[in-house]
């Protein structure tokens, strides 16, 4: 299949042939959220931890006597049920990675990048070079493209000018074509995609 090629300034300066296994496949929801969750899970922290009755600090000595009280008996003051005492069944610091095949992961990034590309919100540029790293020049340049947020994939390395360029600019990422990933893809409106870059996931996803 052929796409447009344009420039920073949305002008069509040519055309490419795109690779329909990776560009024109019919988008599977399904494979797109495994790949979604996965990275979500992968992200979360896992640090959120609360102490049992071992790890709270407090004395072992009975609060009060066993008998004569009228009260119910009580073996410690750290027990769960006690103000200040552990916590059953608590959270615990653990990882909530999942597994998932690498072959589904690669399927994942095709249905991403096929399902951008079918909405039309995929943009392949001639190049992400920029002359200079004005960030209110990359703003008017992006005005041409009317995205509410942006998600660009450069080569192998990203222009420095234009990584200099966009820190100051909200709702936009810039990465080299290994940070490509199925969640911003999703998660932004507009994808720009450089030529160096479509060449390099072509040669990673085929």
């Amino acid at each position: 299949m052929k796409a447009k090629i344009v420039n920073l300034d949305n002008q069509v300066v040519g055309e490419r042939v795109l690779d329909t296994n990776i560009f024109n496949l019919e988008p599977r929801v399904d494979i797109i959220k495994l790949v979604v969750d996965w990275q979500r899970a992968k992200k979360m922290a896992g640090t959120h931890s609360t102490k049992t009755v071992s790890e709270v600090s407090g004395t072992t000595r009975k609060p009060f006597k066993q008998k004569g009280t009228g009260n119910a008996r009580q073996g410690s003051l750290r027990s769960v049920h006690m103000r200040g005492g552990g916590v059953i069944h608590g959270p615990v610091v653990r990882s909530h990675a999942t597994k998932l095949p690498k072959k589904v992961r690669k399927l994942g990034l095709k249905h991403a990048l096929s399902s951008k590309l079918a909405e039309g919100k995929l943009i392949i540029l001639e190049s992400l070079i920029l002359e200079n790293s004005k960030t209110a020049s990359l703003v008017a340049l992006l005005k041409n493209f009317q995205g509410k947020s942006f998600f660009v994939i450069d080569g192998n390395l990203v222009n420095n000018n234009f990584a200099f360029a966009v820190r100051n600019i909200p709702n936009i990422s810039v990465v080299p074509q290994i940070g490509a990933n199925v969640y911003d893809i999703i998660s932004h409106d507009c994808i720009l995609v450089s030529q160096a870059a479509v060449d390099a996931l072509e040669e990673r996803l085929k």
